[in-house]
């Protein structure tokens, strides 16, 4: 699996776990702490999503600038090690 595809499936299964946090909340049958600890987790997985989101926009911004004749560079992001 590339870093790519790892990235998008990452983002993916981050909204998936979203949706269903999102659904545990709405359906009303979790006690006040447990909706708190869901509520919690879906800040970060929301966090997550906008990270990810983040460094595709900045590479797109990058491809845009460099024009046609671009190569593709491998991008750093804050996270990585």
């Amino acid at each position: 699996m590339t870093e790519k595809t790892g990235k998008l499936s990452q983002l993916e299964q981050s909204l998936e776990q979203l949706e269903a946090v999102v659904a545990n909340l709405e359906s009303g049958e979790l006690s006040l702490e447990q909706a708190l600890k869901e509520f919690e987790r879906g800040v970060k997985l929301t966090r997550q999503c906008q990270t990810t989101l983040k460094e595709a926009e900045q590479k797109v911004e990058l491809l845009l600038k460099s024009g046609a004749d671009a190569e593709p560079e491998p991008f750093e992001s804050a996270g990585e090690d």
